[in-house]
């Protein structure tokens, strides 16, 4: 199988442009990567704010608060 349209390899290889696959859509390829890693930290944002957010109110404040004193 191939993806850049060559059935057999036995060719010049210097004629042979790019090797890979999916070959003009790099710019697309970049553009769904910054979307997927902008999307990714938003992500990660968000389910970091809600798990501090419910860490800061487990355990008994006043605890907390005379064991932060000692210190």
């Amino acid at each position: 199988m191939s993806t850049i349209g060559y059935d057999s390899w036995a060719v010049d290889l210097a004629e042979v442009g790019a090797v890979y696959p999916f070959q003009g859509s790099e710019g697309l390829m970049v553009v769904l990567g910054v979307i997927f890693w902008i999307g990714w930290h938003r992500i990660q944002f968000v389910r970091e704010g809600a798990h501090l957010d419910k860490a800061k109110e487990m355990g008994d404040k006043e605890k907390i608060s005379a064991l932060l004193e000692k210190y």
